[in-house]
């Protein structure tokens, strides 16, 4: 099977026809990432014994005709747990974690007849934008294997670029599925915050996380939102809005949408290629039908600042159930119960979780908690205020997903400010608890750069309304990586 041409449509017709079956779709799927995934290294984990017996499953019992994803194999990414296959978050501290349950958006693919083949590399506890935190390997960007594929679910992205997959789910804190889903030339979507539960996905932060779908295409995308999304009992944060049907606006087109671009997304440290591709995309929505302007976002400059207290604090408070007592590592040979926290935490985390859970302690600690938690959550609140008041004269904004295309490995993970200026364009969305969507839109040197487009809140909808247009009128979205041998 190869996913550089197809989509769900077309191969769900395979399955319908009979042309292929589940099992032959699962069995080749694997087998093509151990061919291809040893360059990637976007797996952590193989799930094929269970694969291979739930697609033999859906074979006995008949691929259903009005389920696009009956049958399909994706990957999920290794912070959302999967009940008997290995979940790590690529940490040491949960090197030999098997979960005993499902994660609610695991539930929902596994009823929707999605077929899990394997868990995702990521930056550890989804604290990162390359992927070179995680504790057991180094994901590749399959465009150029010298750069890195994005973070942090860089493994999810680079498995749907590199053809391993044709889809996958990753999560979002400040830009996860965003920025890599730019760097690789894929589409990714983080959805309204609350749209889709976040029982099971291992918490970063708390107030910020969003799980959401990574494709080649936008029709494929709105698909799988279809299924995660919705409320959920085990998750108080979780919208009761109705869930609509993301695919029945893709094509209505743009014609009559206001778009705004912010100047404050395009301002200095954006690169001249990436700048070029958002002014290209703003023409073709003006060739569409759509009116597009500049607005303004005055306090984007204080968003990395705040971002980083905010989800710094959060994941102090989520991280320390990681304790070596109830589960995941344990050290050895401790003579009490503050060397057995001290040791196993020291041992378990790597240098970056460490860094976040120390700013994080210390912006909550009395006598610091007003000065840095409580001023960067107003901030936020400033922030999301001037999101309102944009969109009620726009329907849309458009802006860069990354200020740069995809950098070298081992270029900036050695200082993290360069690292944490990286999510100045995605972190925004999360803050406010926008829907956000990269589409791959251009390229530069051979590497593609993505655009991205933020909706009113649970307005998804005109979101992939118009990448589905811009998408129909270009071929980004076709482009593969030389290893799908098309570029």
């Amino acid at each position: 099977m190869n996913y550089f041409d197809q989509s769900l449509t077309s191969i769900h017709k395979q399955l319908v026809n009979k042309d292929i079956s589940a099992a032959e779709l699962t069995k080749q799927t694997l087998d093509n990432i151990k061919q291809v995934d040893g360059e990637i290294n976007a797996f952590l984990a193989l799930n094929e014994t269970n694969a291979l017996a739930q697609a033999k499953q859906l074979d006995e019992k008949g691929i259903e005709s009005d389920n696009l994803l009956s049958g399909m194999p994706v990957a999920i990414k290794d912070n959302i747990v999967t009940k008997g296959l290995k979940t790590t978050a690529a940490s040491k501290i949960l090197e030999n974690f098997t979960p005993i349950y499902d994660a609610t958006v695991t539930q929902k693919m596994n009823q929707a007849g999605t077929i899990t083949v394997g868990k995702t590399n990521m930056d550890e506890f989804a604290m990162g934008g390359s992927t070179e935190n995680s504790a057991f390997k180094v994901t590749h960007n399959p465009w150029d294997k010298t750069k890195v594929p994005g973070g942090s679910s860089g493994g999810s992205a680079a498995a749907v670029a590199a053809g391993e997959v044709i889809a996958s789910l990753g999560s979002d804190t400040g830009g996860s599925i965003r920025q890599p889903a730019s760097f690789n030339g894929v589409v990714g979507m983080k959805p309204t915050y609350g749209r889709v539960s976040r029982w099971g996905l291992i918490a970063f932060g708390s107030s910020l996380d969003q799980i959401g779908p990574i494709t080649r295409n936008v029709p494929d995308n709105a698909t799988l939102l279809n299924v995660i999304a919705g409320h959920d009992d085990h998750d108080l944060t979780s919208s009761t809005k109705e869930v609509p049907d993301f695919t029945s606006t893709l094509n209505k087109g743009v014609k009559g949408l206001k778009i705004g671009i912010p100047t404050e997304f395009m301002a200095q440290g954006l690169d001249e290629d990436v700048k070029r591709v958002v002014d290209q995309t703003a023409d073709t929505f003006k060739k569409l039908g759509a009116t597009v302007d500049e607005v303004s976002l005055p306090h984007t400059k204080y968003g990395v600042a705040a971002y980083y207290i905010i989800s710094s604090s959060e994941a102090s408070s989520n991280l320390q159930r990681f304790d070596g007592i109830r589960y995941g590592r344990r050290a050895k040979d401790v003579k009490n119960l503050e060397e057995l926290y001290v040791k196993s935490r020291s041992e378990g985390f790597g240098d970056e979780v460490k860094r976040r859970i120390m700013l994080g302690t210390f912006s909550l600690s009395a006598g610091f908690y007003d000065a840095y938690f409580k001023k960067a959550a107003q901030v936020r609140t400033l922030m999301i205020n001037d999101f309102t008041k944009v969109f009620k004269d726009y329907d849309l904004i458009l802006a860069p997903t990354a200020p740069t295309p995809a950098y070298g490995i081992g270029e900036d993970v050695s200082d993290p400010m360069t690292m944490y200026m990286n999510d100045v364009l995605t972190l925004p969305v999360n803050l406010a608890g926008l829907p956000g969507m990269s589409i791959p839109a251009g390229f530069s040197k051979g590497l593609p750069v993505g655009v991205q487009l933020i909706g009113r809140p649970y307005d998804e909808l005109t979101i992939y309304q118009a990448g589905n247009a811009f998408e129909q009128d270009t071929d980004f979205s076709k482009q593969a990586p030389k290893m799908g041998g098309s570029n």
